[in-house]
């Protein structure tokens, strides 16, 4: 009783004895001191206590993350950028491609920033001309810099195609086809771009890029659908027909036999095969036929110094170097010529005579394959639709515009040729100021348009109409350097890609095991804690 209860210290006055005062006070003293550990104690605890649970609450909040599905909320993406040199035979363009920096690996939409038409020919044009190549970049390569964000140079990819007019000089003269490359290549390497590569594509891969870019700005392999996700849009594919200045290419997909193995190529792309066939001539650009042309003229008129041409207006008189109609591989002269001498050329406008001479320039009467578009070379039924572009949009616009007709058939097509065929230059100066000399050559041009379209390819009254002259897709030009980046920046997954954050399965299994090991020892010391509670302290036994 005396140490039960500290109150006996208050009673001392009630006892007359010292020694019982002595004790009371003693006792009160060791209750006090025994009060004291008891309240450190439990401060100690309820601090461990406090500790347990948070690691607890933070162990089950961790898991949860780690297993709940979520959504991303993502921040508009900076812009990655691409530029494509598309060395022609005629002229050198830059286009410069964005996309967003998160879809690099991934189904981004890659969209055409800007481009730009470098002044001068083409670079197979500067041949043997020192450094004439590498100066006719640097006015678009000057704007690339100004345009795309400094931030960005280092990991803009710089890519240089050339085409058909490499091609040809790298067949008539390969070393100085080898030092133009050299040239332009060593150019670009002094700009803070990602140089890629200078090289001279084949017939076969201009006419395959050409394809998906194509059907690649028509979303024709995948979309972006209204719910957020990327889609199949399970439509067909169209074929591509360009035409260029030194070649023309056909591209389209086929379920028939390809007999020659050199027209099959097969694509995966997001998931889907594609067989397509796919052709390049070279030598029937609309510069090289209009060379061969006037060869074939000087030949059949015999006369090296002057010639009338049925495809050049009635009122157009026009002078030009022999050397120049001779100085290509296209054109093979088999007797002695003076380059320097002067040609005078007449022009008379006669429809009949320039289809002619141009159809003169084909050959569709040997095939040894089941069925033969022209020159002896295998091509299936054309089956679906086609995007033409390229000198093939810019004939059929002249066309429509001179002769006031919208072409949707292969008759047509003839009317408003003979209508062009039949305006004298003057007309076609009056209709259409700006376009200088070149006006000369529209006759010839729509003619062979003509001859690809209806006599080399097949395309009939019932399958014309599917044909849609294009030169831009959504603000795009249409063109083989969009595919060639995308298919050298790896932007075209193999697969259907399912873009969403996630950590690595490594990773991912380390963090649950930490949070489920903090889960387990809170719980453990929550336990005990309490055990150790409810354990009943006291003073003395």
């Amino acid at each position: 009783v005396r140490c039960r209860s500290i109150a006996c210290i208050f009673n001392t006055r009630l006892y007359n004895s010292a020694r019982l005062a002595n004790e009371c006070r003693r006792c009160h003293l060791s209750c006090v001191d025994r009060v004291a550990w008891m309240v450190s104690m439990g401060n100690q605890q309820q601090c461990q206590i406090i500790t347990a649970t948070a690691a607890l609450f933070l162990a089950v909040i961790g898991i949860l993350l780690l297993v709940v599905p979520n959504n991303d909320i993502k921040e508009p993406p900076e812009f990655m950028y691409g530029i494509v040199l598309d060395a022609g035979s005629s002229h050198t363009a830059m286009f410069i491609y964005k996309w967003p920096a998160d879809k690099q690996n991934g189904t981004g939409i890659v969209s055409q920033h800007s481009e730009c038409e470098a002044k001068g020919g083409g670079i197979s044009s500067y041949a043997g001309v020192r450094g004439g190549a590498a100066r006719s970049l640097e006015e678009c390569m000057e704007k690339a810099l100004k345009e795309i964000p400094k931030s960005r140079h280092k990991l803009t990819p710089v890519y240089l195609g050339a085409t058909a007019g490499m091609r040809l000089l790298n067949i008539s003269k390969p070393k100085e086809s080898d030092d133009v490359l050299k040239e332009v290549g060593d150019k670009l390497k002094t700009y803070p771009f990602s140089f890629k590569g200078a090289t001279i594509l084949s017939g076969q891969e201009e006419g395959a890029y050409g394809w998906v870019t194509a059907n690649y700005l028509l979303e024709n392999y995948i979309k972006y659908g209204f719910v957020g996700q990327w889609l199949s849009p399970g439509r067909d594919t169209v074929g591509a027909l360009d035409l260029g200045g030194a070649s023309t290419q056909i591209t389209f997909v086929t379920k028939q036999t390809v007999e020659n193995k050199d027209n099959l190529m097969k694509l995966r792309l997001y998931g889907q095969d594609y067989q397509i066939y796919t052709q390049s001539f070279l030598c029937y650009g609309r510069e090289q036929v209009l060379l061969r042309l006037l060869a074939h003229l000087i030949t059949s008129q015999g006369s090296d110094s002057s010639i009338v041409h049925p495809c050049y207006p009635a009122d157009y008189n026009h002078s030009m170097k022999l050397g120049s109609v001779f100085d290509t591989p296209c054109n093979k002269r088999q007797t002695p010529y003076k380059p320097d001498d002067n040609l005078q050329i007449k022009g008379t406008g006669n429809y009949n005579q320039c289809m002619g001479n141009i159809s003169h320039l084909f050959s569709f009467n040997h095939c040894s394959y089941s069925k033969c578009s022209f020159d002896g070379v295998f091509q299936p039924n054309i089956t679906g639709n086609f995007m033409a572009f390229s000198a093939f949009f810019y004939t059929h616009l002249f066309l429509q515009r001179a002769a006031g007709i919208t072409i949707t058939s292969p008759a047509d097509l003839e009317d408003a040729i003979r209508v062009v065929c039949n305006m004298s230059f003057q007309e076609m100066q009056n209709l259409f100021p700006d376009e200088g000399n070149h006006l000369r050559d529209y006759c010839a041009d729509s003619i062979l348009l003509r001859v690809l379209l209806i006599n080399g390819y097949g395309f009939s009254d019932l399958s014309f109409p599917h044909i849609s002259f294009q030169g831009k897709a959504d603000d795009n030009s249409v063109g083989w350097s969009l595919g060639y980046m995308l298919s050298l920046s790896n932007l075209l997954p193999a697969e259907n890609v399912l873009l969403r954050k996630a950590l690595r399965p490594d990773a991912w299994r380390a963090a649950i095991f930490l949070f489920s090991a903090l889960l387990i020892a809170a719980i453990f010391f929550l336990i005990r804690s309490y055990q150790r509670n409810t354990t009943k302290l006291c003073c003395y036994p």
